[in-house]
């Protein structure tokens, strides 16, 4: 189950500083401990780009990949379906919201954030939609866009409604490799230059492997989540349980 969101530095090349983004992936094991699977520095992204990460990840040894969840990342859905059939792609909800208040007047923002909060608070997909119904009737004229955005997006946002909450606070929000990115920065925020891309992934990595010693325990409800994976997911899981 793996959550994947990008963190940009400023890297040398070719005699010229261009912003580059180096692509974390993090991923939980069936015991439920949080392992980061890789990372890529590039400026591209797209179909090929993440279809060439996922096909690297299979390689690896990475045999099947349940839920994921992603900051929109663009080709991303595409290639990991390619290489993973069967895995669930969930659109990072919280990434959503920021991207809709950006398109939303300062003075209609609270009653707009108020009104769209039913459409991801809700119970159930169809209570969604109907929340979505509601606040297109009223915003959709003067904001059509980030409604449009939200329809647009739906089929990756609305993956966590068909799970229970402890299983929605894990994938409906990529917040878990935010929170590794802000202590990344912390040990690079002195380097505002990396002399190349090797430097860049050779800090990210030691940083890394410091921050990861303090994962000891597994996460949250974990025993609760594994039982309903084994449930949802049974034949995928039967041949990695013991």
């Amino acid at each position: 189950m793996p959550l994947a969101d990008a963190i940009h530095y400023k890297v040398r090349e070719d005699g010229k500083v261009r912003s580059k983004a180096a692509y974390t992936c993090l991923a939980v094991d069936l015991e439920g401990q949080k392992d980061m699977l890789g990372i890529w520095v590039g400026e591209a992204e797209g179909a090929n780009y993440w279809l060439g990460i996922m096909t690297e990840l299979k390689n690896r040894g990475v045999q099947d990949i349940l839920i994921a969840a992603v900051d929109g990342l663009k080709g991303f859905p595409e290639a990991i379906e390619s290489v993973f059939p069967g895995c669930e792609v969930q659109q990072c909800v919280i990434h959503q919201i920021r991207n809709t208040i950006r398109y939303v007047a300062s003075k209609n923002q609270k009653e707009f954030m108020r009104d769209l909060k039913p459409v991801y608070k809700a119970p159930t997909e169809e209570a969604g939609l109907l929340a979505l119904d509601k606040l297109e009737d009223k915003w959709g004229k003067k904001y059509p866009y980030p409604i449009n955005s939200w329809r647009n997006n739906w089929n990756n946002l609305a993956v966590f409604f068909k799970y229970p909450e402890q299983i929605r606070r894990v994938i409906y929000t990529t917040n878990a490799v935010e929170n590794l990115h802000r202590q990344f920065r912390k040990v690079t925020k002195n380097r505002a230059l990396f002399p190349n891309d090797d430097a860049l992934t050779k800090m990210i990595y030691l940083a890394y492997r410091d921050i990861s010693k303090k994962w000891t325990m597994p996460i949250r409800d974990w025993a609760f989540i594994f039982s309903q994976f084994s449930i949802i997911f049974d034949k995928r899981l039967k041949p990695f349980i013991k």
